[in-house]
């Protein structure tokens, strides 16, 4: 086998980590069905997480601009089927950490003993999918590991068992089913046009070359982008989001907010890679991508300034923050692959700060959290600056700096329909986030509100989540450089 394809482990790390974590817990859930009600599930599942997230990283700092390869292969042309540098290993890192915080929310939520195991499993699964397709160069592995990170997050949104979960894990079903079959469909036309099953700015290069398959590899790319669009929440692929997220768990919520979103970013820059590689001049692409990021900007901001659900509020923005994503790539050049990918690990984390101050509170409403400020400064203060971060406003300086980056390079390729919206969408936005924040800064109420979940036993994974990311966010907001450095 070692003459026909190599194998570096340590490279294949951040993968093999959570599928280890996968089987570890498997096992033991067999050999020891009553042990502790499976609370140690969950620890080890975080544990697993933790480990994968320093291997994404150690390979991000110390691979300099190297791409890291493996799986590679004698032919064609000595191909290889993971390809990690120091973009894929940040969007890694980040997917990694984004789970641990979910994997803390559940633990916190205390899910019922019999699903301790079965939700670090999901978790587990769907994490090693995400972290595999952000280094996956082939077709196959790509539609795969896709597959991988979405199907699992199915079924830990039905785990809640209301009948509400089972309608919006339906929904999402349906929509995962949907999105692959386009999915399948885009990847055998790229095949068709490109003649190579691998990602290659080469190959690209040549197919748009020949004018006939030019238009195959265009249709292609829109049944990408549209299967893609399901995953990342953009308009008009964007319906299930908020059902979803309001009928789960919050810890599920944010993985499908943050870990999944960032799965979905990286898998979109695989294909966007390759055609940014082929240096291709591509008025049909740029709209291709361009008109749904601008519905996603307007679509999303408008309707989360009308919300008083803070989950629902906090899915809505991820519609319009998905269309701040696409918004770089419209350009179709390499700056605009690092802004997409900080702009999504900027929002991932300021996203599952919010989520955890919301869980900490178990407020219902946005009324609910007024006062919040002077009655719990740990999860008042974090939502704050969470949400400044969000609106690009200081001290959440590190938001205002990857807006900055995502609106560059439309600016510098001329595409200014995507750049008015995108000034237009950071004025509402703005009005989105600093209602809420308004309210925090109010007067407060009597009592805390109560989980729209139950009581919470104990928050102590909670505080580290808001701690932690809170942390992380001011570390960004005074050094951006050092994010951005992660990705070059």
């Amino acid at each position: 086998m070692s003459d026909l394809v190599t194998i570096d482990w340590p490279v294949l790390a951040p993968a093999l980590a959570p599928a280890a974590g996968v089987v570890v817990v498997l096992v033991g859930d067999a050999a020891l069905p009553r042990r502790g009600g499976g609370r140690w599930a969950l620890p080890v599942a975080a544990v697993v997480l933790l480990l994968g997230a320093l291997a994404a990283a150690a390979a991000a700092v110390g691979a300099g601009a190297q791409t890291l390869r493996t799986l590679c292969l004698p032919a064609p042309d000595g191909a290889c089927l993971w390809t990690a540098g120091p973009r894929t290993s940040t969007l890694q890192a980040g997917i990694l950490l984004a789970a641990a915080a979910a994997l803390a929310l559940l633990h916190d939520g205390r899910p019922r003993p019999r699903d301790r195991a079965v939700s670090a499993t999901l978790l587990l699964a769907a994490t090693t999918g995400g972290v595999a397709v952000a280094a996956a160069s082939d077709l196959g592995s790509w539609l795969v590991a896709l597959e991988l990170a979405t199907v699992p997050a199915v079924a830990l949104v039905a785990l809640r068992g209301s009948r509400a979960a089972a309608h919006g894990a339906l929904t999402l079903l349906v929509t995962s089913l949907v999105s692959f079959a386009l999915l399948v469909l885009g990847a055998a036309l790229w095949l068709t046009a490109t003649g190579d099953a691998t990602f290659s700015a080469d190959t690209v290069a040549l197919a748009w070359a020949d004018p006939q398959r030019r238009a195959v590899l265009v249709l292609a790319v829109t049944l990408l982008v549209a299967g893609l669009g399901f995953k990342l929440s953009l308009v008009p692929f964007h319906a299930w989001t908020p059902q979803a997220y309001a009928t789960t768990d919050l810890g599920t919520a944010v993985f499908l907010a943050a870990a999944s979103k960032l799965a979905a970013v990286a898998a979109l820059l695989v294909p966007v890679a390759a055609i940014v590689g082929a240096g291709l001049d591509a008025p049909a692409l740029v709209v291709l991508l361009g008109v749904p990021a601008v519905a996603s900007l307007g679509l999303g901001t408008v309707v989360a300034l009308r919300q008083t659900d803070p989950v629902r509020l906090l899915a809505w923005s991820t519609i319009a923050q998905a269309g701040w994503i696409v918004v770089p790539l419209t350009a179709l050049d390499a700056p605009a692959l690092r802004a997409a990918a900080a702009y999504a690990l900027v929002y991932a984390a300021a996203t599952t700060v919010a989520f955890a101050a919301v869980a900490r509170t178990g407020a219902r409403t946005l009324e609910d959290h007024r006062g919040l400020l002077r009655r719990d400064p740990l999860a008042g203060g974090a939502l704050g600056l969470a949400l400044l971060v969000l609106a690009g406003l200081p001290p959440g300086v590190v938001g205002l700096v990857v807006k900055v980056l995502a609106l560059a390079p439309p600016v510098n390729a001329g595409v200014w329909p995507v750049v008015a919206a995108g000034v237009v969408a950071v004025v509402v936005g703005i009005a989105v986030y600093l209602r809420w924040f308004t309210v925090l800064l109010s007067g407060s109420g009597d009592r805390p509100a109560a989980s729209p979940a139950g009581p919470v036993v104990s928050q102590r994974a909670t505080r580290v989540v808001l701690v932690v990311g809170s942390a992380g966010l001011v570390l960004a907001s005074a050094l951006p450089t050092l994010l951005l450095d992660l990705l070059s």
